[in-house]
């Protein structure tokens, strides 16, 4: 390993990094003790001194050198092995993509971005049996003119980001006081800007002035990509932060349920709408309906609705519940196939959702097909178990459609990402997407003692394990990310591998189960990002426990809740202290994400909430009236409080807090 400090300032005309002398500027590196293992990285100690007589500004670089054979990076929901820069690129929703050469956009072999667009404060490489990497505090603060690195206990006043970067070309990772995005900053996938001058990114020395920093710097051998979530679990107790306290899980579920309950029930659909606005005309609202089978709509809203109207002793919300459910089982069924249609608009159904001209492959989508069949059979176990009230239809409408699914799968026992509307058959792979169809049939196997498919599903979960996990890169659940390596298709192989582990007690599930889970935890917001964009930087708003949709749409929603039961399952079947200290915070991150008042997010009632929190600069597209920049969605949408509903009013409720 090497370091290779470099700078470029903002008088100069070209974009290149020179080194520091021909900057004016000196350093000092001290490398104190250290193994370079993950409990005990080595240590870098810096200072780098302006020797100019006048002030320095712009972006220092501080790049670790490894021995480049085969790397894969790791930037914690940024980077992703080569975020699939191996697959074609010629796309609809553009990401950045690692590969060699000079590739054309949205490729490139090189990545600077600021650091917020990392959940952890770290930059990870496996390459050949090995593990390097660099690790440091996310930005600078100040306090009478002296700048220093964040700690979790410095409260000083923020002075400036730092950054990170990587390169394939160079066999590199890298730190930097100041930041660019480049060679491109993605704001949204169809908003993607060029490198920009550096202005307001820049890090000040005035003449004389050293600044002192240090940096944790990793290197060990390692068996698989998996290893590198050691370096994360010690990055995240270095650097974390709990979430603000603002509600506890039992208001929070009373106070959600109510607001879709209220506001965002559509009686003439029988369905919960996908989005409710405050109408800027006049009083009242306005409704995008988007009416889906389950993701964004449908049973992801109707089954948490179900548990919270049971938890709360409410039969009206309860019936609310059951007629949009009633209401999909008896008329979603598209006889062609055999499998559900995907949407709904204007009580026809279809399999052409918001969502239909993303993908590339017309037909069913198993994502949410496998996720409607796993909430449809949530439904049937807490009407059972709470109101001893058994829906035996459901199972009969499940079981129809997992033997439909059951048929659909590859050789190596793959489901489908897009099957045949007109037959059922599987018509495209290579996706994660299917392991939702995993996750109904073993939650199905379970809840019905029938074993009949247990090898199948042994052999599903072998298959997504090895392919996917182990390589730390699951991709194509979310439909309108053309494949972006995500953290949303994880939830449901997590969701599967705790009731193969509950049908056969063997640990190698619970073994597979973790590291599922710490995948997810990549994407998981340890600290409190210094967000700048109101309504969040006005309410102290917190990142931790919030987890990155994907490295495609760069904003943290709140999908990754529904796995509260998952975790805490875990935890009780392994007594996993890192687990359940993110257990805990994913349940404190829940309560504090919706209006506890009236418009306390600058829009909307009592227990409204969007999707969409804009953590760094990704998706940064909502505005207020006066044409300023909001950090959240001015919308009521009933999915994203379904995943707060789903965790809370689980197995999780009958915890005493």
């Amino acid at each position: 390993m090497e370091l290779i400090l470099t700078a470029r300032s903002k008088s100069q005309e070209t974009t290149d990094y020179l080194s520091l002398d021909k900057q004016g500027l000196k350093a000092s590196i001290k490398i104190a003790e250290g193994n370079g293992s993950p409990e005990k990285p080595f240590e870098a100690q810096i200072k780098i001194s302006n020797s100019n007589i006048s002030k320095w500004c712009g972006v220092i670089h501080i790049e670790l050198s490894f021995n480049k054979i085969n790397p894969r990076f790791f930037l914690p929901a940024f980077m992703y092995g080569r975020n699939r820069g191996e697959a074609p690129q010629n796309v609809p929703r553009e990401f950045p993509r690692l590969r060699d050469g000079n590739p054309s956009r949205p490729s490139s072999p090189w990545w600077m971005m600021r650091s917020d667009r990392l959940s952890h404060p770290v930059a990870l490489v496996y390459d050949s049996g090995k593990v390097f990497g660099l690790s440091a505090s996310p930005y600078f603060t100040c306090k009478d003119g002296i700048k220093r690195q964040w700690v979790p206990e410095n409260e000083e006043t923020f002075y400036q980001y730092g950054g990170y970067s990587c390169s394939l070309a160079k066999g590199t990772v890298g730190y930097t006081l100041g930041y660019e995005n480049a060679p491109l900053m993605f704001v949204t996938s169809s908003n993607v800007k060029e490198r920009e001058p550096l202005l307001d990114n820049c890090f000040e020395l005035e003449p004389g002035e050293t600044v002192e920093f240090s940096m944790d710097l990793y290197q060990y051998n390692a068996k698989s990509e998996l290893d590198i979530n050691a370096a994360i679990e010690h990055v995240y107790y270095k650097y974390h932060q709990k979430p603000r306290k603002v509600s506890d899980s039992k208001t929070a579920v009373a106070d959600l349920a109510k607001a879709v309950y209220e506001d965002a029930w559509l009686p003439e659909e029988l369905s919960y709408v996908g989005q409710v606005f405050e109408d800027n005309c006049c009083e009242g609202y306005r409704h995008n309906k988007i009416i889906s089978l389950s993701w964004t709509n449908g049973m992801s809203v109707a089954t948490p609705m179900l548990m919270s109207a049971l938890r709360l002793e409410d039969e009206s919300m309860r019936q609310q519940a059951l007629s949009c459910i009633t209401n999909i089982i008896e008329n979603s069924l598209n006889p062609a196939s055999g499998l559900p249609y995907d949407a709904c608009e204007d009580g026809k159904w279809s399999i052409n959702g918001w969502w239909f001209d993303m993908v590339t492959t017309s037909g069913h989508s198993s994502y949410i097909c496998g996720q409607a069949l796993f909430y449809i059979l949530k439904a049937y176990e807490y009407e059972k178990k709470i109101k001893n009230c058994i829906h035996d239809d459901w199972i009969l409408y499940v079981n129809k459609v997992l033997e439909k699914l059951e048929a659909s799968i590859n050789p190596d026992g793959e489901y489908p990402y897009i099957l045949s509307a007109k037959n059922g058959i599987g018509i495209e792979y290579d996706s994660f997407s299917g392991a939702w169809c995993m996750a109904a049939l073993a939650y199905y196997s379970w809840l019905t003692k029938d074993r009949t498919h247990l090898d199948s599903l042994k052999k599903s979960e072998k298959h997504y394990y090895e392919e996917y996990i182990c390589h730390m890169e699951c991709y194509g659940a979310p439909l309108d990310t053309n494949k972006a390596v995500d953290s949303e298709g994880i939830l449901a192989y997590i969701k599967a591998v705790r009731f193969i582990h509950a049908l056969t007690g063997d640990k190698i599930y619970l073994e597979h189960m973790r590291d599922a889970i710490c995948y997810e935890f990549t994407f998981k917001f340890c600290y409190n990002s210094p967000i700048k964009v109101p309504p969040l930087s006005k309410l102290n708003w917190s990142s931790s426990g919030g987890s990155v949709t994907s490295v495609c749409n760069p904003h943290i929603h709140p999908m990754s809740s529904n796995i509260i039961d998952e975790l805490l399952y875990y935890v009780q079947n392994s007594d996993d202290a890192y687990v359940k200290d993110r257990l805990e915070d994913t349940v404190d991150w829940s309560c504090q994400t919706y209006n506890t008042f009236d418009r306390e997010y600058d829009y909307g009632k009592k227990g409204w909430m969007s999707e969409r929190f804009c953590y760094s600069e990704g998706l940064l597209t909502e505005k207020y009236r006066d044409g300023s920049l909001s950090s959240t969605w001015f919308c009521l949408m009933p999915w994203a409080i379904g995943s707060i509903l789903d965790g809370l009013a689980g197995d999780y409720w009958e915890i005493k807090e």
